[in-house]
């Protein structure tokens, strides 16, 4: 078996390191704080990862090195630039395969599905930075300096995810608790959702998988349910009633923005709620055999992780 350092311990990095680790590959994980999964086959490292000399030596013998870091969303324009050139100076340095995991952000808006083939063309702020990141990894594949994939989900539901999925801790708690959940789009229009389970097992097989190389990827994923339907879901599994749904205003996202930096940069992202929203991913069932996890089989997982959370770590 083999070496593989991911970097970030959120859901994404610690699932996709349980996973490696329990195929019987060597994992070390890399955040500032040295925090991470607890797994006998799993090394916590405290790092930097923008810093080029020491994200190089912790990747040296390592088959495949995975970005799965997320700076908040008010500090991507400063914090992405230095990791991600952080990544590519390691996977030349090394000759690790450079896995990230990246989102749907530089797809035109009203592409409908959206292919992992097709063509990147970014119309906000944060798709212009996600698309240039591929685009400097593949460009540097293709040149021959280092041998890169990238793995792209929309958005996550499942166990975990605390306040950074839209089905996370701002909506499952409320349900279960009976009380109104405010969306940030309206509740009946299509969106595909990745269960954070498949986003990990995807990850963990491109990166043993050379077939994956050269070209970006899409998650398993279902096909695509309204946030109305998702919500109903979670009600079913709980036993409790369905509860009432709400849109947040626009006008509540601006004067919101104007004291918090993170809800303003929700605004330029409402596109993707207010517009049906949908993945394809045929082609990595095709060619590595991966299909996304029922529905019921998400759902109740996700329940559970709220009812019994010491359980569910």
């Amino acid at each position: 078996m083999s070496l593989h350092v991911i970097v970030g311990a959120g859901a994404v990095g610690s699932g996709t390191a349980r996973r490696l680790a329990e195929a019987g590959h060597d994992v070390r994980v890399v955040t500032r704080s040295g925090t991470g999964p607890d797994h006998p086959r799993i090394e916590l490292v405290a790092a930097d990862a923008t810093d080029v000399a020491h994200l190089t030596t912790l990747t040296e013998g390592a088959h495949a090195h995975y970005n799965c870091a997320n700076p908040p969303y008010d500090k991507w324009a400063t914090a992405w630039p230095p990791l991600a050139a952080a990544f590519l100076a390691a996977a030349e340095a090394t000759g690790s395969r450079l896995v990230t995991m990246s989102n749907l952000y530089g797809f035109a808006r009203g592409q409908q599905p959206m292919r992992a083939t097709d063509r990147l063309e970014p119309f906000t702020r944060k798709g212009a930075i996600r698309a240039g990141m591929w685009h400097d990894a593949l460009g540097a594949h293709q040149d021959g300096r280092i041998r890169a994939t990238e793995i792209r989900a929309s958005d996550y539901v499942g166990p975990g995810l605390g306040e950074t999925s839209h089905l996370g801790d701002r909506a499952v708690p409320r349900v279960l608790a009976g009380k109104r959940v405010s969306l940030l789009g309206p509740a009946d229009v299509a969106h595909s959702w990745s269960y954070i389970g498949d986003v990990c097992a995807t990850l963990a097989t491109v990166g043993t998988d050379d077939r994956s190389l050269g070209r970006a990827w899409h998650v398993p994923t279902l096909p695509p349910a309204t946030a109305r339907t998702m919500l109903d879901a979670v009600a079913d599994e709980a036993r409790v009633e369905p509860v009432a749904i709400s849109q947040i205003p626009s006008i509540a996202l601006r004067l919101g923005g104007l004291f918090s930096p993170l809800i303003r940069e929700l605004g330029e992202m409402r596109y993707q709620f207010d517009e049906p929203f949908v993945i394809d991913s045929a082609d990595t069932t095709d060619t590595f055999g991966l299909t996304p996890t029922p529905l019921a089989d998400q759902i109740a997982a996700t329940v559970a992780s709220y009812q019994n959370p010491v359980a569910a770590q």
